[in-house]
């Protein structure tokens, strides 16, 4: 059974979920069924969840199949209700464009030139006349209907009203920018502080620049210092130390070799996005660690981004491509793990995780009940890269789960979820080391956003936002102790 206070934290955690929900529809309703279906999306993607730990709370357990298929019908509900806010919002902008058209003949028609002239005039923007002009020559009625100019940077801000579908204008915009001025400009489309799009331009000399040979370098000695810290890890399994005992290189090497392969296969997952949308990456920066081996690598971005669907894929595809490859190896130890196999656990090993030990309960059954399990190093591989991911898709800055939120949910929320994320590490790292350890290089190194990407406003697709759902999702449960009271219903332990 749970204990009062494992009852009294789960059921802290409905309370505030239950509140958001209610807080959400509070805001929503003033916007009528736009507001609504947002709400109702927000509701979708956090279904599961409370499903889970509702359920958890009273004792009942979901298992692996159960959770899937809360994910999955979620994800179709989100991709429903996505579809039908699209159609209510196409409606609103259509009428929203009649009455700034409208209003815009009016006030021109009202409006003398002498008083135009009148006006107040912003601070000249820093760029030459013949340029300025130029960029404002792109502006059209039907795209971007410039009302203001301010100076920003070594650019300029254009305010004004959007004229159409935002990935579209853009795209228009950039193609007229760079027939007028070639390479010379970058077209930033992003929201303002109050909601509304603006465009940005900005000379291109202030794009990312590639990778210094210092930098190169640097990248090179954290590699080398990676592969000790897995081949030390390695050891530490094996119950000895690799650095004061290096001669046992053999006998950590398989084990070292396969925390590697993971983070090789990360990223890997990255680069081949990358490739596929153009953009430029940095080496990986590797962390090494000695707990884990690694906890993963910080890769930064080379190139202007156009869009935020690109960096959704790109944030995604690393830890989707280790995360396969270490449940791949995770299924296979569990298979192949006999009486014999080389690492006899404490069955407490399969209570540190609930993906973790949910799979371990399907494949080994009334084994996990022993005091020691013996298991195939696969199992032992397998779950390092399972907590190397996971700890990589943390909603937080410029780890991959923190681009995933920005890409999904915006700045803003991803700010957010920066913030709550280090005050969880925080309060965790009171009692785990590792925790402290990732909160600092969170702080430190990752802590800020992405730049903005080129097209800000359109957000991706209900599939990404699907697939990010699950992505969060699975983070979560890889993260997750088993309880001692549900551990024991399952029979582990």
């Amino acid at each position: 059974m749970f204990t009062l206070s494992e009852t009294s934290i789960l059921a802290a955690i409905l309370l505030v979920a239950l509140g958001i929900l209610g807080w959400g529809f509070y805001r929503a309703r003033p916007f009528g069924k736009l507001g609504i279906l947002a709400w109702l999306q927000s509701v979708v993607l956090m279904t599961p969840w409370l499903l889970f730990f509702g359920l958890f709370a009273v004792g009942i357990y979901i298992n692996i199949a159960g959770i899937l298929f809360l994910v999955v019908t979620s994800a179709g509900l989100y991709v429903y209700l996505g579809r039908q806010l699209r159609a209510a919002g196409q409606d609103a902008i259509l009428k929203q464009r009649a009455t700034e058209r409208l209003a815009a003949d009016s006030s021109l028609a009202a409006n003398s030139p002498q008083l135009a002239v009148a006006e107040l005039k912003p601070e000249i923007p820093p760029l030459p006349e013949d340029d300025l002009n130029a960029i404002k020559g792109i502006f059209g009625i039907d795209t971007f209907f410039a009302t203001e100019t301010i100076a920003y940077q070594d650019g300029a801000i254009f305010k004004g009203n959007l004229r159409g579908e935002a990935e579209e204008v853009h795209n228009r915009l950039t193609a007229s920018l760079r027939q007028r001025l070639g390479d010379q400009y970058r077209l930033f489309l992003v929201e303002n502080t109050d909601g509304r799009p603006v465009i940005i331009v900005l000379p291109s000399r202030n794009d990312p620049r590639p990778m210094l040979l210092s930098q190169k370098v640097f990248a090179g000695i954290l590699l080398i210092g990676t592969i000790a810290t897995s081949l030390e890890a390695a050891g530490l399994l094996l119950n000895f130390d690799f650095f004061g005992n290096p001669g046992r290189f053999t006998e950590a090497l398989p084990i070292g070799a396969g925390i590697l392969t993971i983070l090789v296969a990360h990223e890997i997952g990255h680069w081949i996005l990358a490739q596929r949308h153009q953009i430029r990456l940095s080496w990986p920066f590797f962390l090494p660690a000695v707990q884990i081996g690694s906890f993963g690598a910080i890769t930064r971005f080379e190139s202007l981004l156009p869009n935020r669907k690109v960096l959704f894929d790109i944030a995604l595809a690393g830890p989707a491509a280790g995360g396969i490859v270490s449940l791949l190896m995770l299924v296979t130890g569990l298979l192949l793990s006999h009486p014999g196999s080389l690492f006899q656990l404490p069955n407490q090993f399969f209570q540190g995780s609930i993906l973790v030990g949910s799979l371990a309960r399907v494949v080994l059954g009334s084994a996990l009940q022993s005091s020691l399990v013996s298991v195939h190093p696969l199992v032992v591989i397998g779950w390092l890269g399972l907590v190397i991911n996971a700890l990589n898709l943390m909603p937080a800055g410029q780890l991959d789960g923190g681009r995933i939120v920005q890409a999904i949910y915006g700045r803003k929320t991803a700010g957010r979820a920066t913030i709550a994320t280090l005050i969880l590490l925080a309060l965790v790292s009171l009692g785990n080391t590792l925790a402290m350890y990732w909160a600092i290089v969170i702080f430190f190194l990752q802590r800020d956003q992405e730049r903005p990407s080129l097209n800000e406003v359109t957000e991706p697709d209900d599939a990404r936002a699907a697939l990010g759902l699950l992505a969060l999702f699975l983070m979560i449960t890889t993260l997750l102790p088993l309880t001692p009271g549900l551990a024991g219903r399952l029979g582990i332990g």
